[in-house]
């Protein structure tokens, strides 16, 4: 029974592992080379109600020279959700309070760069990912088997509200579909009711220049 059990739970959580990438983007390491003047971005949809968890932190191949960037997070509608100056190295998180494109910039500071690029670990969590799990267990007294169904259940949860969230986008997107499909229509007939009324008065303008002129 225990090991049918486990076969069970191994080929769920196989299943799941597989599906989630797919469904939900939970963790995402980025490398960036940030130029010495300008700004490198990063950016991702997220859906509203996500928790959202990153760490960046500035790697100098130098030991002498310690570069700085200034780090600034906004949401889809411009609201600064984190800023910092001169850092090395930090934390922000918060709860997406709106569906769209979150942005967080990074650019580097003054000549703290010794004239380099500045390379920047960015490790970016979101949904589930962001949870710390460990917490959680010792809080609940849970471990083990259990544990890792309450990590599938996570899961389950994050798909099914991105399903959701997918439904929702496919319905705005039929609306606005159908709103230019209506659109298009009715400038195709105005448009050939333009070009019968035009040919109607050429019509009439060549008919009384030929009386005029008595050809007809």
């Amino acid at each position: 029974m225990q090991r049918e059990f486990a076969t069970k739970f191994s080929l769920l959580s196989a299943l799941f592992f597989l599906l989630t990438p797919e469904l939900i983007p939970v963790s995402e390491a980025v490398w960036l080379n940030i130029p010495k003047t300008g700004t490198k971005c990063v950016s991702e949809e997220i859906q509203s109600k996500v928790v959202v968890l990153a760490d960046y932190l500035v790697i100098s191949d130098e030991h002498s020279i310690f570069p700085t960037v200034s780090v600034k997070v906004t949401s889809p509608y411009g609201n600064v959700l984190h800023h910092s100056d001169n850092a090395t190295h930090g934390q922000f998180a918060f709860t997406t309070q709106e569906s769209g494109t979150y942005l967080a910039c990074f650019e580097a500071v003054g000549n703290s760069h010794g004239n380099k690029d500045i390379s920047i670990n960015l490790d970016w969590k979101t949904g589930i990912a962001a949870k710390d799990w460990d917490s959680i267990a010792r809080k609940e007294k849970i471990e083990g088997v259990e544990l890792e169904l309450r990590k599938l259940e996570g899961a389950v949860e994050g798909i099914h509200e991105n399903l959701l969230y997918l439904k929702d986008r496919e319905a705005d997107m039929r609306i606005v579909s159908e709103k230019t499909n209506s659109r298009v229509a009715w400038y195709s007939i105005m448009s050939l009711g333009i070009c019968i009324v035009v040919s109607g008065l050429q019509i009439l303008y060549l008919k009384q220049y030929f009386e005029r002129k008595k050809l007809i």
